[in-house]
């Protein structure tokens, strides 16, 4: 009985990827919509403004330079605040050879105290590579908190897991 449950699970999960419910393989990287954190930044407030570096990995190699494992990145953009919003003008993913990808934040947008706010890098989205990363620009209030970044990058194939963090730097 067990030997026929197996059997009609693999049929059903064959069927799944037949009718293209699996991950395509040449998806384009997606924007995130930060639409709803828009924010019109007040110039009679006076703020300290920074840029971060942020590396990131979309694949990493794997027993040698011709083998790569695919990565899917969670992006954090953290405001550690407890009582003033961050605005973030910038959050720029560039590829390994420096070729920007994506714009994530075309106008600038408020984190509100303690918010964070993930990008997704899927795990079949690779046009980053093994030395891909974000820029990001950011203003807080004098005397403010600094956010952070962090990238968790993560792969799980059968029962083998891969997971890593990176954080960001302040590069200004």
């Amino acid at each position: 009985m067990l030997k026929g449950h197996g059997i009609v699970f693999a049929l059903g999960t064959l069927t799944l990827c037949f009718l293209g419910a699996c991950n395509p393989q040449n998806e384009q990287p997606k924007g995130v919509d930060l639409s709803k954190h828009a924010a019109k930044i007040n110039p009679e407030i006076p703020l300290e403004k920074g840029s971060s570096y942020l590396s990131v990995y979309s694949d990493v190699y794997s027993y040698s330079e011709q083998l790569k494992h695919s990565l899917t990145a969670t992006i954090s953009l953290r405001n550690l605040d407890e009582s003033n919003p961050i605005y973030i003008s910038r959050a720029e993913y560039f590829d390994t050879s420096g070729k920007m990808i994506l714009n994530y934040v075309p106008q600038p947008i408020a984190l509100k105290p303690l918010e964070t706010i993930n990008i997704i890098i899927e795990e079949t989205d690779e046009s980053g590579g093994t030395g891909a990363n974000f820029v990001f620009d950011w203003a807080i209030p004098k005397g403010g908190i600094e956010p952070l970044f962090e990238a968790i990058m993560i792969s799980t194939k059968g029962q083998q897991g891969l997971s890593f963090a990176t954080t960001g730097h302040r590069i200004r």
